[in-house]
C-alpha cells in the first residue's frame, strides 16, 4: 500500500495575510470542462485536497456556464469557512469576445452572483479574468475600480487580474492598485517566461498564482484538446517529450508539476482535477526528489519552441513575443 502523502507547504502570497498551499485546486473540472464529472467525484477530490492541506480554491462563472460555482458552493455547505481560501473571476462569461463584459455595473452584479452560488459572503481573491479578451481601457477604468470598491466593502479581501500574455498582466499591475496575479502556461517544462516578471511582481508587492503546469493537457500522455489554440510544432514537441517519459517508464505528468513548483518565488501553482487518487499523486511529487538527467533530457526535447504561445483574445491585446520581453526583462 502507498504511504500517504504529507499536508502541503504554505507561503504568503505577496504582500496579502493570504498562506496560500505550494498546490492550489482547480475547480474548473466541476463545470465538466473536460469530461462529465459526478458531484460526489468532485466531492472526493475536494476533502482530499483540505485534508491535504490544499486550501486554495479556484473557480469562475466561465467554467460550465456557472455550474463550476454551483456545485462547488454545494461541496462547501458544511465546510467551516476558515477551511478554505476561494478565488472567483469577473468579466469572461463565455468563449467568445462577444460573451465578455468588463464593465462596472456587470463587474459588480458577476460577484454578487458568485456569492450566491457559492453560498459564502465573502471572497478571498477576486480576479479580473483573462484580460487579453477585454478593452484594456475599461478593466482600468471599470472592472478594477468595481473590484477595489467590492475590496473597500468587504466582499473581496484582495483583487487581480489574470490572462496568458505577461506583457497585460505587467501594463495593468503597473497601472492599477492591485495584489495578485494569475499567469498560466508561463512557468512550466514549455517556458518559463513567468521568472523574468517575478522581480517586477515582488517589487510592486503583488502575489503571484502559477497555473496549468500541464499547459492544458499538453504534458500528459493523454495530450491536450483539439480545441486548444497551440500550434502543430508545439503539440508534437510535448508528443515527443511524452513519448521519451514512456518509454523510460517515466511520467511527463509528475516531472511536469515538480519543475512548476519548484521556483521559490512563486507560492502557489494552481492545477484543476476532479479525481481524488490525482490529487494524491499530485501532492506526493511534491515530497519526491526531481529527476535531473530526465529534466534535462525533456527540456532538450522541448527546446526548439521554448516560450512559444499563441494568440487568444482581442489582436491588438497578442502584440508582444514573450521571449523578446523576457530578454528585455533580464
Amino acid at each position: 500500500m502507498s504511504r500517504e502523502p504529507q499536508p502541503v507547504g504554505h507561503a504568503r502570497l505577496g504582500a496579502t495575510d493570504l498562506e496560500v498551499p505550494q498546490l492550489a485546486f482547480g475547480a474548473s473540472p466541476l463545470g465538466k470542462t473536460f469530461r462529465d464529472v459526478s458531484l460526489a467525484e468532485g466531492g472526493m477530490a475536494l476533502s482530499a485536497a483540505l485534508d491535504l492541506g490544499v486550501n486554495l480554491i479556484d473557480v469562475a462563472p466561465f467554467y460550465g456556464l456557472g455550474l463550476a460555482e454551483r456545485r462547488l458552493g454545494e461541496l462547501l455547505r458544511d465546510v467551516p469557512r476558515e477551511r478554505f481560501l476561494l478565488s472567483t473571476k469577473v468579466g469572461r462569461y463565455g468563449p467568445e469576445i462577444a460573451d465578455c463584459d468588463y464593465s462596472a455595473a456587470r463587474t459588480r452584479a458577476s460577484v454578487e452572483e458568485s456569492l450566491r452560488r457559492l453560498r459564502v459572503e465573502h471572497l478571498d481573491l477576486a480576479l479580473v479574468h483573462d484580460v487579453e479578451f477585454a478593452d484594456l481601457e475599461q478593466v482600468l477604468a471599470e472592472a478594477l475600480p468595481a473590484l477595489a470598491a467590492l475590496k473597500a466593502e468587504g466582499k473581496a479581501r484582495y483583487i487581480g487580474v489574470t490572462g496568458l500574455p505577461l506583457a497585460l498582466l505587467d501594463r495593468l499591475a503597473s497601472a492599477h492598485p492591485i495584489d495578485v496575479v494569475l499567469s498560466y502556461s508561463h512557468y512550466a517544462l514549455t517556458d518559463d517566461a513567468l521568472a523574468a516578471y517575478l522581480p517586477r511582481f515582488e517589487a510592486g508587492a503583488i502575489g503571484v498564482i502559477n497555473a496549468s503546469p500541464l499547459v492544458a493537457g499538453h504534458l500528459t500522455q493523454r495530450g491536450a484538446p483539439d480545441w486548444h489554440p497551440a500550434p502543430a510544432r508545439f503539440r508534437d514537441a510535448c508528443r515527443e517529450a511524452a513519448a521519451l517519459c514512456r518509454d523510460r517508464g517515466a511520467s511527463l505528468e509528475r516531472l511536469a508539476v515538480q519543475y512548476a513548483t519548484s521556483h521559490d518565488g512563486i507560492p502557489t501553482t494552481l492545477v484543476g482535477t476532479a479525481n481524488a487518487e490525482n490529487l494524491r499523486d499530485l501532492v506526493r511529487w511534491l515530497l519526491e526528489p526531481l529527476d535531473e538527467e530526465l529534466l534535462e533530457d525533456v527540456l532538450a526535447v522541448l527546446a526548439p519552441t521554448h516560450n512559444l504561445t499563441w494568440p487568444q483574445g482581442r489582436p491588438e491585446n497578442n502584440f508582444v513575443d514573450p521571449a523578446v520581453v523576457r530578454a528585455e526583462l533580464a
